[in-house]
């Protein structure tokens, strides 16, 4: 299979600022609902900061969940697919997502909703031309959030459509996994087991609109089901042992396999929890998996969406480990009752993925400087992982190369 980054390096130098110009506008719209999310949960930590609008707490895990992620994901399947119509996924996503936080709820749901009806398009035109179990996973996830955004528009709350929220990234990222497992030549039996897992997590959300309890603990069987799949059949168990890159993203990808382990075991215990065990439910899975995959596939595919490169280096792992440390010390607030172990742990977390974004940010401008001074014709030791192509794992194949 073709890699993204195949693509950055195949073409001009003058097509990638005009490549990445055109997206930028994309990216904003889910860097602004990360902001606006990020701001709210201060408030729901009870941080006392000045809140520009309600909503932004009010509607925290729709902000994070589709209007920064749910952009994030339906950009990065629009630069695969290549065709321009597919852009309008992440135009969606992230329109509704500033309308969200400007405290416009009721368009907002729409045009979230119709971002996830898009994206189920376009992976429906990319099993058009490749089918393939990966796809059918990821293409569920897509509908998990379609369906997610009409009940949401139906009326109901957003504690009520939390299952579909998590089938919609916990199933996007098991297919894309699963299509790295493929290509290391996994067997058709194994692969039986993660459809098998997939299959509990959706018909754990289905259950979970009608009762809340038994839909809650199923999904979250399926969940630490899954985690058990990946962390026997996944590539990075191999990948760890090496070095740079592929142990980062490996690193990155095992942590978020524990919590999503420690996810469906809070699920399928307490069914649909409250209180703190509630906050630990779901920032076990959006944290401390889902963000974990965000911080190891991202020296992928920033450079594949935006045209820049994104080298590795060590520094990186200072925000992972701040990540995880201090999302345990969030749920260990939640599970022993420790308001003031809650708050801080949140604060850190937070602290976590703006870190994340400087030191990504830091990097890219290191290497930018390197090439730099090779142009002008001085001698520059590389940067690590500047050069080498993406090794143990992407977030997601091509189908081909994008059209200028």
């Amino acid at each position: 299979m073709e890699n993204q980054s195949a693509g950055v390096r195949g073409r001009s130098p003058r097509a990638a600022p005009r490549l990445a110009a055109r997206r930028l506008p994309l990216l904003a719209g889910a860097l602004l609902s990360l902001l606006a999310g990020l701001w709210g949960a201060l408030n729901l930590l009870d941080v006392a900061v000045p809140l520009p609008r309600a909503s932004f707490a009010q509607q925290h895990g729709p902000l994070m969940a589709l209007g920064f992620l749910g952009t994030l994901i339906s950009l990065e399947r629009s630069v695969a697919l290549g065709r321009p119509w597919a852009y309008a996924s992440p135009a969606l996503a992230g329109l509704g997502a500033l309308t969200t936080a400007a405290g416009f709820t009721a368009p907002g749901r729409v045009l979230l909703t119709a971002a996830g009806g898009w994206l189920v398009a376009v992976y429906i035109a990319v099993l058009g031309r490749r089918t393939g179990r990966d796809l059918a996973v990821q293409t569920a996830g897509a509908a998990a959030w379609y369906i997610a955004g009409l009940l949401w528009i139906g009326g109901r709350g957003v504690g009520d459509i939390v299952p579909w929220l998590a089938a919609f990234l916990v199933l996007t990222i098991a297919g894309e996994r699963l299509e790295l497992a493929r290509v290391a030549f996994l067997g058709r039996r194994a692969s039986d087991g993660l459809l098998g897992t997939a299959a509990l997590i959706g018909a754990g959300a289905a259950v979970s609109v009608w009762w809340a309890g038994p839909g809650w603990r199923l999904t979250g069987l399926g969940m630490a089901a899954l985690a058990g799949w990946l962390a026997v059949h996944d590539i990075a168990r191999r990948t760890v042992r090496g070095t740079g890159l592929p142990r980062f993203a490996a690193a990155c990808l095992l942590a978020g396999y524990a919590w999503l382990a420690a996810a469906g075991t809070i699920w399928l215990a307490a069914g649909r929890p409250s209180g703190g065990a509630y906050d630990a439910a779901l920032h076990a899975v959006f944290l401390g998996f889902v963000m974990s995959m965000v911080f190891g596939h991202a020296p992928v595919i920033l450079p594949a969406v935006l045209r820049i490169r994104l080298p590795y280096h060590p520094v990186l792992y200072a925000p992972l480990v701040l990540l995880h440390a201090s999302l345990l010390l969030r749920v260990g607030g939640d599970l022993t009752g420790s308001p003031a172990a809650r708050t801080l742990g949140g604060v850190l977390g937070e602290v976590s993925l703006l870190l994340f974004a400087a030191c990504a940010a830091a990097a890219s401008r290191l290497v930018d400087r390197a090439a730099s001074r090779l142009v002008d014709g001085a001698p520059s030791r590389p940067v690590d992982g500047a050069a080498s192509p993406p090794v143990g794992g992407t977030v997601s194949e091509p189908v081909e190369r994008e059209r200028s």
